[in-house]
């Protein structure tokens, strides 16, 4: 009888000042029911200066199979290259420390990756937040209005979609695809999505694939984000020469339409005071 060798998986987790969260997440990453799948972890930490460092340095000795790389242009595209290049894996998968995952959550990327033979798959984006502010902006996440019809916010949706939370990759794909832009502050991931798509690949989302984002606990917090996510958005789109989805319109739509009523107010305002 035969026996297949086991899967070999590089885990790739960019990272900078996340001393809130880092314990948490490494700790959902060490409980990974794997089974056969062998597995290397590589975190490329953006200089952190917030206490970061140290605890994945305590890990990194107390625990085998974890490499910290230095990512000193700190920004999410270059760290995930630079992990990339040294991983050994033939599969990858990409976290994030600002979430956790479920036990399953490797060997479900891994299965969804085999069975539907995509290029990248992945999960929803499911919350769990901490506070009553952080649990306000998940439940406005979560909103139907808020998802604007996007399918890989539907926590029970399956199939093709236009990009996933985090992903999972055969590393040969990258051949083909390239690696993630380093231009791109933010939406690397999504724009590594719709070149995958525009290479004829496929994008795949599964609900067994199960993490959970943490939110922002702040509206200043939430309004950087956000403002960084819509600015390196007009990247992606200048970068097509065009829209990638109808709902890049929606944003502008909404500054045109409530200054045309503030128009239409102070119209109607100043002939009142003529008549």
């Amino acid at each position: 009888m035969q026996h297949r060798q086991p899967v070999r998986v590089s885990v790739v987790i960019p990272c900078r000042n996340e001393i809130r969260h880092i314990r948490a997440f490494l700790d959902s990453l060490l409980l990974q029911e794997i089974g056969p799948i062998e597995m290397e972890v590589l975190i490329a930490d953006g200089m952190s200066d917030d206490g970061t460092r140290q605890v994945l340095e305590e890990y990194e000795t107390k625990y085998g199979g974890i490499t910290i790389l230095d990512n000193p242009e700190q920004i999410v595209s270059t760290g995930l290259n630079r992990a990339i290049r040294e991983a050994n894996g033939e599969i990858i998968l990409r976290m994030d420390a600002h979430s956790i995952y479920a036990p399953d959550y490797i060997r479900s990327c891994v299965d969804v990756l085999n069975e539907t033979n995509a290029d990248n798959v992945g999960g929803p984006t499911l919350t769990r937040a901490e506070g009553y502010l952080a649990q306000a902006i998940a439940l406005a996440y979560q909103s139907p209005f808020a998802r604007g019809g996007r399918k890989h916010c539907d926590p029970l949706y399956e199939g093709p979609v236009e990009t996933v939370a985090y992903g999972c990759w055969r590393k040969s794909a990258f051949d083909y695809i390239g690696l993630f832009d380093e231009d791109l502050v933010r939406s690397q991931d999504y724009e590594l999505n719709v070149r995958t798509r525009s290479l004829t690949g496929t994008v795949w989302r599964s609900p067994r694939i199960v993490s959970w984002y943490r939110p922002r606990a702040s509206l200043s917090g939430l309004f950087r984000q956000y403002f960084q996510y819509g600015f390196w958005k007009v990247a992606v789109i200048r970068k097509y020469a065009g829209l990638v989805s109808w709902r890049n319109l929606v944003p502008g739509a909404c500054l045109l339409l409530g200054a045309i009523l503030l128009l239409c107010a102070g119209v109607a305002r100043m002939s009142g005071s003529v008549l």
